[in-house]
């Protein structure tokens, strides 16, 4: 069974265009990709509605979820900019112990690979 899921590009383009048509500019070298990222996602939707407040912010935190593409892109920023697990935490406002599973999680998957 094939997973579905939202067409954002399409979603982000009639919001700009029916509530924010001024963002129209900042936003369109990520609307003119052809598969968003969840990185992607989230700079575009701050972007346009700007950053939550605290509340708000909390909330969306505990509903985010990352694709093995997004969490691999973190941890190669890590990489490319020699953070630690909190650096990278604070920066992408995730808990330290997920960016630590995530580690243990890909370091593990990259030994198995190295070793066959």
């Amino acid at each position: 069974m094939q997973k579905s899921t939202p067409d954002y590009n399409q979603i982000y383009k009639d919001i700009i265009n029916k509530k924010y048509p001024s963002r129209k500019e900042e936003c369109e070298f990520l609307l003119n990709k052809d598969n968003l990222s969840i990185l992607d996602i989230i700079e575009l939707n701050n972007k346009i509605f700007g950053l939550p407040d605290h509340i708000t912010e909390a909330f969306n935190q505990s509903h985010r979820s990352y694709d093995k593409y997004s969490v691999l892109m973190m941890l190669q920023y890590q990489k490319r900019n020699k953070l630690t697990n909190s650096q990278l935490a604070k920066h992408f406002k995730l808990s330290k112990n997920t960016v630590t599973k995530w580690r243990k999680l890909f370091d593990s998957m990259d030994e198995k690979n190295y070793s066959n």
